[in-house]
C-alpha cells in the first residue's frame, strides 16, 4: 500500500470533471427542460465597411433565463425583425435562417417580407467577374491589384477572349437600355467612368452617357470618329456652352474665332499703335488654347456629354478603343467593369456586403445601446433609395446614414442641358419594366439638383427627409 502523500487529497478532480459538475447542478437547479423558452438563434454576420446607418433599437427585452428576476433589460438588435410589428403567435421567433431569407430574397415575387426585401436592395449585377480582385472603383486601383494573379497581362489570346466577352455583354446592356429594360448602367475603366441612362431618366427624353475624366486626347480622338458632344461646365462668349460637333463644324467655328481675334485688334491701328506692339500669331493663340484644354483634364470640368444617336457611336468608339484597357500595371490586359441594376448577357450576381453592428454610446442615465447598419460595395442609386425606403418602414421613421461616395462619380449629379423634359406619366408607364421600384424610377426620372456634390447624410426625422451634400 502507498504512503499518503503529504498535501493530497484523495477526492481531487481534474478542472474538467469539475466544470461537468458544475453545469450538472446548474441545470438540476433550473426548470424542467420543457418548460425552458427557446431564445432565437443569432443570424450569420457578414463582413462590410463603408455606409453607416445609425438606427433607433428595438424596445428592451426582458433578462435572458435563470432566477434573477431584477436582471437588467437587454436591447435587441433591430436587425433581428426589420418590420418592428409585434410578433403573431403563429409565426416563429426571428423568422427564416439567413440563407432562407436570401433564397425568396432573389425573386420579388416570392416574398414580401421586409427582411426579403432587404436582400433584394443588395443584389447588383456585375462583368466580369474575378473573385480575387477588387473590380470597382477602378480607377486608382492599383495598389490593391499589386500581387494579385493576372494570367492574361501577358497572354494575347486570352486578353482577345476576354474583349469578346466584354464586347458582347456590353453591346448586350445598350440594347436592353435602349429598349428601355435597363434604366442605366455604368462603365468603369482604370482612367474614366461613362454613365449610360435610359430615355426618360434626368429629365431627357433620350438615350444619354455622360464621361467623366476626361482629357484632351480622348475628346480628340471622339471628334475624329464623328462623336458630337459638349463641356457642360466650361462656358464661352459669357454664357453660351461649348459644343463640339463634327470636324468639318470644328472647323468653320475655329474659323469664326480666328476672325473675332483679328476684330479684337483692330482698335490698335486705329490708335496707330499697331506696329510698336507684337500681335500674337495664330500658332500662339492656338498653343494658349490648347494649354486651357490640357489644364482642364482629370478635373471635374472634363466631364462630357453625349445624347441620342452619338451614344450609339460612342458604344462602337469604346468597343475599338485600345487605349480602353491598361498595357501595363496591375490592370494590364483588364477589360473595364459593367455594372447594373438587371441582369445582363455575361453577367454574374454579386450581393452587396451588409452587417449591422452594436456599439455603446454615453447617455444621461449611464451608457445605451446604438445598433447601425453598414454596407460597403458599388452602391448604385437604386440601391441607395431602396434602402432608405426599407428603413423609413422599419425604423418607425426615423434614423440617419452617413455616405462616403466614390468620388470621380460626383460630377454625374449635374444638371445637364434638356432640349424637352419628358412627361412623368409617359416616362413611368415606357419604363415599367426596367426593373425599378415605382417610387425609385420616379426618384430617378427628376432633374438633378445636386451639382458637382453628392451626398453625403441623409436623415429622416417623423418621417421627413432631411439631406446634406
Amino acid at each position: 500500500m502507498a504512503l499518503p502523500v503529504p498535501g493530497y487529497s484523495p477526492s481531487f478532480k481534474k478542472p474538467p470533471e469539475t466544470l461537468r459538475l458544475r453545469r450538472k447542478r446548474a441545470r438540476s437547479r433550473g426548470p424542467p427542460p420543457s418548460l425552458t423558452p427557446e431564445l432565437p438563434q443569432p443570424a450569420p454576420r457578414r463582413s462590410a465597411l463603408a455606409v453607416g446607418v445609425p438606427l433607433r433599437p428595438f424596445p428592451a427585452s426582458a433578462g435572458r433565463g435563470g432566477s434573477d428576476g431584477g436582471s437588467a433589460a437587454i436591447r435587441r438588435n433591430p436587425f433581428a425583425r426589420l418590420d418592428n410589428r409585434p410578433r403573431v403567435a403563429a409565426e416563429p421567433p426571428d423568422g427564416l435562417p439567413r440563407g432562407q431569407q436570401e433564397a425568396p430574397g432573389l425573386d420579388p415575387k416570392l416574398s414580401t417580407e421586409l427582411r426579403c426585401a432587404f436582400q433584394q436592395s443588395l443584389i447588383y449585377w456585375l462583368h466580369p467577374a474575378l473573385s480575387w480582385l477588387p473590380l470597382f472603383p477602378r480607377i486608382g486601383a492599383d495598389r490593391k491589384m499589386v500581387g494579385k494573379t493576372s494570367p492574361w497581362a501577358y497572354d494575347e489570346t486570352m486578353q482577345h477572349g476576354l474583349m469578346s466577352d466584354w464586347s458582347v455583354s456590353f453591346t448586350s446592356l445598350y440594347n436592353l437600355l435602349k429598349t428601355k429594360l435597363c434604366p442605366y448602367f455604368y462603365v468603369c475603366t482604370y482612367q474614366f467612368t461613362v454613365l449610360f441612362r435610359a430615355a426618360g431618366l434626368a429629365g431627357n427624353d433620350v438615350v444619354t452617357a455622360v464621361i467623366s475624366p476626361t482629357t484632351r486626347g480622348l475628346r480628340e480622338a471622339m471628334k475624329n470618329e464623328g462623336i458630337e458632344f459638349s463641356l457642360p461646365l466650361i462656358k464661352e462668349n459669357g454664357h453660351k456652352k461649348k459644343t463640339v460637333g463634327t470636324s468639318m463644324e470644328h472647323r468653320e467655328e475655329q474659323a469664326i474665332s480666328d476672325e473675332d481675334e483679328e476684330e479684337s485688334f483692330s482698335w490698335l491701328e486705329e490708335m496707330g499703335v499697331q506696329d510698336k506692339i507684337k500681335k500674337p500669331d495664330i500658332h500662339s493663340i492656338k498653343l494658349c488654347k490648347e494649354k486651357h484644354e490640357v489644364q482642364m483634364d482629370h478635373r471635374p470640368e472634363s466631364v462630357v456629354f453625349i445624347k441620342g444617336i452619338n451614344t450609339f457611336t460612342l458604344l462602337n468608339f469604346l468597343i475599338n478603343c485600345k487605349s480602353l484597357v491598361a498595357t501595363s500595371g496591375p490592370q494590364a490586359g483588364l477589360p473595364p467593369t459593367l455594372l447594373s441594376p438587371i441582369a445582363f448577357r455575361g453577367a454574374t450576381m454579386q450581393m452587396l456586403k451588409a452587417r449591422s453592428i452594436n456599439v455603446k454610446t454615453q447617455a444621461f442615465s449611464g451608457y445605451r445601446d446604438q445598433f447601425s447598419l453598414e454596407i460597403t460595395g458599388p452602391i448604385m442609386p437604386h440601391s441607395l433609395h431602396s434602402v432608405t425606403m426599407l428603413l423609413r418602414s422599419s425604423q418607425s421613421g426615423s434614423f440617419s446614414a452617413g455616405l462616403y461616395p466614390h468620388e470621380p462619380t460626383a460630377i454625374f449629379n449635374i444638371c445637364l442641358p434638356v432640349d424637352k423634359v419628358p412627361d412623368k406619366e409617359v416616362v413611368h408607364k415606357e419604363l415599367a419594366n426596367c426593373g425599378l421600384h415605382p417610387k425609385t424610377l420616379e426618384q430617378l426620372s427628376q432633374i438633378p439638383l445636386l451639382g458637382k456634390s453628392s451626398l453625403r447624410n441623409v436623415e429622416m426625422s417623423d418621417y421627413i427627409y432631411y439631406w446634406r451634400s
